[in-house]
Formats: C-alpha cells, structure tokens, sequence
C-alpha cells in the first residue's frame, strides 16, 4: 500500500467527524476588527470553561488573536451558511470592509464584532497558544456567553449542512457520556 492512499484515507476518515461551525471574530491593536471561520471548536474544560479552537499555523488571525488576546466565537445556525462561506472566502475585502454586508455589534468584553442572528456567542481570553502540526490550538477561558435555540450550521464530510437535530433520547438523562479515568 502506497503512503499516499493510507494518507488519503486518514484524511477521509477524520473528514467524519461532524462539526459545529462558527465564525470568529477580533479587533487589531488599531481597533479595526477581522473575521474567519472555523469548525474546530470545541469544549476542553468546564472548570474553568475553556475552549480549543484550531487555526492554521502561524495565521494572521491567530497572531491577532495572540496580540489582542481576546475574542468572540460566533456558532453559526444553519441559515447563516453564507456567512460561513464569506468569512472562509480569502478574497473577501480585510478589515472593516469584510463586515460590510453582515449585521453585527459590537461585544463590550471582547470590542469583536458579535454576528447578529447567531445560534451563540462566547466571549473568550486567550489562555495558551500551542504550535502543533500544521496547526495553533488556541485555548481560551470563556468570560460570557449567550445561547438562543435553533438548528447548527454543521461541517461534515467537507461539506456544510443544516443541522437539524432529531434525539435519539426521549429524554437527555438516559445519556451518560463517562470520560476515561
């Protein structure tokens, strides 16, 4: 077997993992903000609340995020897949301009632009930057958040989808999710 088809299929394989997406967002030290999205984001801590999000190593954003220090996480609903597509566009315009066409505020913790109509927002500090691979984990406390109920914009097989979610469990305490001790 040819190194090349065991590396296509490890890729395949962990292209199954299905994943919410969000876009994030932070201002630069001359307070003009940016955006990209991302589907590694994930819960690593409840106590304290800490967050992994993946980036591409040495990214502009992750430097601005390392700089700042602060930031937002917008999780997407499944309406919001131009959104997605948008801030995942490297020819979009930098800067302000890249916010033109996307209804925002701005978050008082974190100065980042908090996208309008997301399914969640989290406002994060930055904790520790990790260089591995090809990729920054950046871990963060989350200082705030709010919640809203709708459907994900989920990232699964390289593809984006509505994520509507039928239970499996009449009833959330029938599921116990047990860590490996």
């Amino acid at each position: 077997m040819d190194t090349e088809t065991l590396e296509g299929r490890r890729r395949r394989a962990v292209r199954h993992f299905a994943s919410g997406v969000a876009v994030l967002t932070v201002v630069d030290d001359s307070g003009t903000p940016h955006g990209t999205t991302v589907s590694a984001v994930t819960a690593i801590s409840r106590e304290p609340l800490l967050l992994g999000v993946c980036l591409r190593l040495n990214s502009a954003f992750a430097r601005r995020v390392r700089d700042g220090g602060r930031f937002t996480v917008n999780v997407l609903r499944s309406d919001q897949y131009a959104t997605a597509r948008w801030f995942a566009d490297p020819a979009r315009p930098a800067g302000t301009a890249q916010f033109r066409d996307v209804a925002w505020e701005t978050d008082a913790l974190t100065g980042a632009p908090t996208l309008t109509g997301s399914l969640a927002t989290l406002g994060c500090q930055l904790v520790e930057r990790l260089a591995l691979g090809d990729h920054d984990l950046l871990v963060a406390q989350v200082l705030a958040g709010s919640a809203s109920w709708g459907s994900p914009l989920l990232s699964y097989a390289g593809r984006l989808h509505d994520g509507d979610l039928h239970s499996m469990a009449p009833d959330s305490s029938e599921l116990t999710v047990r860590s490996s001790r």
